[in-house]
């Protein structure tokens, strides 16, 4: 078994086999005369020295900004669900707006079923009116203006 050790002139790690414990040698790297130290008592290196303890935490005080001319809430609570607005009593007005260009799939107009689903989720109940609406709308593909029409649902909700 090799033995580790530092020389205590350069700080140069050699090595040395376990039976030159206690003779003398020259130092190959600042050539001065070294003892190699003996083998520890359990039959294994001198222990290194334990190394340095790191410096203690700077303290650090925290603050939060605050901004007092800042009215406007960063974080907004999300519309609750209507089946949840509907078993509540604390309705407020509000609308929806279909239009049919939006519901429209491949090869399929979606309007009608949406918009009764809609009314169905709602509850005839909540409903405080419902009105058509024509708009027009630029076709991107042939850059012709395009009448289309929706509807506008006005609900407690």
């Amino acid at each position: 078994m090799d033995l580790i050790f530092k020389c205590p002139h350069c700080d140069q790690e050699l090595e040395v086999d376990a039976g030159g414990a206690g003779s003398s040698l020259q130092c190959p790297a600042c050539s001065n005369t070294i003892t190699v130290p003996r083998q520890a008592s359990g039959g294994t290196n001198p222990a290194p020295a334990p190394p340095p303890a790191p410096p203690a935490p700077a303290e650090t005080h925290f603050t939060v900004p605050t901004h007092e001319a800042a009215t406007e809430a960063l974080i907004t609570k999300p519309n609750r669900p209507l089946e949840v607005l509907a078993k509540d009593g604390d309705r407020k007005m509000r609308i929806k707006t279909f239009k049919r260009s939006d519901c429209q799939e491949v090869g399929r107009d979606r309007f009608d079923e949406k918009v009764s689903e809609f009314l169905e989720k709602v509850g005839q109940l909540n409903i405080v009116s419902i009105n058509t609406v024509t708009y027009s709308a630029l076709d991107m593909a042939t850059h012709i203006q395009v009448q289309d029409y929706g509807v506008l649902v006005v609900f407690k909700g």
